[in-house]
């Protein structure tokens, strides 16, 4: 897809769940932030809004009651924002990562804590190596009616991509697998999946070249070519759904040792990184 494409789209209608619903607002080139609603109070939390003012535009357009943004982590394209937005609301608070560093974060979060808007609560889910503090966000009732996760959602910034994850840097293989498998992929089946950029085809491209037998890998890639076509975003995925197409959360699987020739569920995590790095050159 384009950058033409990706800018025309607008703030989409929510995905709405048990008590809250979810607006995807589009920016940059190809990053998604997010207003979470609660949709009694009208209580609402953006994730990410590296572009404060577009995000501010639609909580007005919306009528919406903006109580706290969260940042995933800090990277510009996330985090940069922050400043801004303090000027813009200055009495906002904003949370990040324990020792992430992000920008202009009012409130440091870490793995277990739980923040409240409204009816719905927010679990702080520590995922680091992209990053060293990034955060993941769990966001399900406040009443405990999680059941299989149809009312719950995470927000996971540039650690789960749909059929993807993000880069190591800094960190290790190790990291990543408790990110993904440990953690996020422990979350119930149904759990909605939004992710911080518009990367699905091209990971679907590698996940199909990594498992070419994988048919769920191969009707995926069909629907999100065809989204994308139409303008659409390829968000929300589910935790079900990454973990029969996603080779990062597939690492226990006998196709992706296969592919990797590793056995040991970090080293399988360490060969699929390496092996999308090399793909993405040649590809």
């Amino acid at each position: 897809y384009s950058d033409n494409i990706y800018r025309s789209l607008k703030a989409t209608q929510p995905h709405s769940f048990k008590m809250a619903a979810v607006h995807i607002v589009p920016m940059l080139s190809d990053n998604y932030s997010y207003l979470i609603v609660d949709e009694a109070t009208k209580k609402t939390a953006c994730i990410d809004p590296v572009e404060p003012k577009k995000m501010l535009d639609e909580v007005s357009k919306q009528g919406l009651d903006l109580c706290m943004s969260l940042t995933t982590h800090s990277h510009w394209d996330h985090a940069g924002g922050n400043p801004e937005l303090a000027g813009l609301r200055p009495n906002l608070p904003i949370y990040g990562g324990k020792g992430d560093g992000a920008a202009a974060c009012t409130h440091e979060v870490d793995h277990g804590e739980t923040l409240e808007l409204g009816s719905t609560l927010i679990d702080v889910i520590g995922t680091p190596c992209h990053t060293p503090g990034h955060v993941s966000y769990f966001v399900k009732p406040k009443d405990g009616a999680m059941d299989d996760g149809s009312n719950c959602a995470v927000f996971t910034g540039d650690t789960l991509f749909v059929a993807g994850c993000g880069n190591f840097n800094s960190g290790t293989p190790k990291q990543m697998h408790t990110a993904l498998i440990d953690r996020l992929g422990a979350l119930p089946s149904k759990t909605k999946v939004y992710v911080g950029h518009e990367y699905t085809v091209r990971n679907l491209k590698f996940a199909a070249f990594a498992e070419p037998k994988n048919s769920a890998i191969a009707e995926k890639l069909a629907w999100a070519q065809e989204s994308r076509a139409a303008q659409k975003p390829t968000v929300p995925s589910t935790i079900e759904e990454e973990l029969k197409t996603n080779p990062f959360m597939r690492v226990n699987e006998d196709a992706i040792k296969t592919f990797t020739g590793r056995s040991d569920p970090v080293e399988v995590m360490m060969a699929v990184r390496k092996g999308k790095d090399d793909w993405g050159r040649k590809n």
